[in-house]
């Protein structure tokens, strides 16, 4: 496993626009910062990849960075694209797939 993009001690700054290697068919992801009750992660969708509904115990905040993907939940599916931010309270079953090649920042609060 390849260490977090910052760490969690000290300021950073790292970049979340830079192309992903290895994504042409599959779902990359990269922890960005781990602290105790906090996770960040960015992950890259190849077109068409997607996420089956499963649920978190943790509170999450989906920001879309590049792209777009159908995200379902409350049994409905929104089309979120670059700019949006997505709030998923803890527990609530969710889904995600990319309509084109897509890049997510996910943070995670509360576990």
């Amino acid at each position: 496993m390849s260490a977090a993009l910052l760490p969690n001690d000290t300021a950073g700054v790292c970049p979340l626009l830079a192309p992903a290697a290895n994504v042409v068919h599959g779902i990359v992801s990269q922890a960005v910062l781990t602290a105790p009750g906090l996770r960040v992660t960015l992950l890259h969708f190849a077109a068409g990849q997607e996420l089956s509904e499963h649920t978190s115990s943790a509170r999450a905040l989906v920001q879309v960075l590049s792209g777009s993907g159908d995200f379902t939940f409350h049994g409905q599916t929104r089309l979120l694209k670059a700019g949006d931010l997505l709030h998923l309270p803890p527990k609530l079953p969710h889904a995600v797939r990319a309509v084109e090649d897509m890049t997510m920042l996910l943070t995670q609060a509360g576990n």
